[in-house]
């Protein structure tokens, strides 16, 4: 059968937190939804934010956001179809986004990791970003050294 998945667990004592591996020829919408579901399980306790397009309250997953920001006055959720605007504060939203995922990169901005396509660290004094979607955007100075040292504590290559 086509669509039928196999699932293979192996008991290891290395291992204190589960490491799920998906092999596969091509990302499809069936590995995407199988992502979605371990996600959901995993993260139970990080909430879908409330926001607002269109005077209509949306919740967003979180990992549908690819970074908050403020615009204005204005706190922004943005995703790679949407805006949404929320009530929050940053520091609100912070407090709420799963921390291995979300990174704030400056004053007025928090980023997912998990969809940065690239950092750019030749830019004098600061780190551009650029998002699988084609945002880019830049992090404050005063943040360097920590996005670095996140960076070499996940082993990213080239920092």
């Amino acid at each position: 059968m086509k669509d039928m998945v196999e699932i293979e667990v192996v008991l290891d004592e290395r291992y204190t937190d589960p490491l799920v591996t998906i092999r596969t020829r091509s990302n499809t919408q069936q590995v995407e939804n199988i992502i979605y579901a371990i996600e959901d399980a995993s993260h139970s306790d990080f909430p879908q934010i409330a926001a607002v397009k269109d005077e209509v309250v949306v919740f967003v997953p979180q990992r549908d956001i690819v970074r908050v920001h403020t615009e204005g006055r204005k706190v922004v959720i943005q995703t790679e179809e949407d805006v949404f605007t929320v009530k929050r504060t940053l520091a609100g939203l912070e407090d709420v986004l799963n921390p291995s995922r979300f990174l704030r990169i400056s004053q007025s901005e928090i980023i997912n990791l998990y969809k940065v396509r690239s950092f750019d660290f030749n830019l004098a004094g600061t780190i551009g970003v650029e998002f699988d979607c084609g945002i880019k955007s830049w992090a404050s100075r005063s943040r360097v050294k920590q996005i670095k040292a996140l960076l070499k504590h996940n082993s990213i290559k080239g920092v």
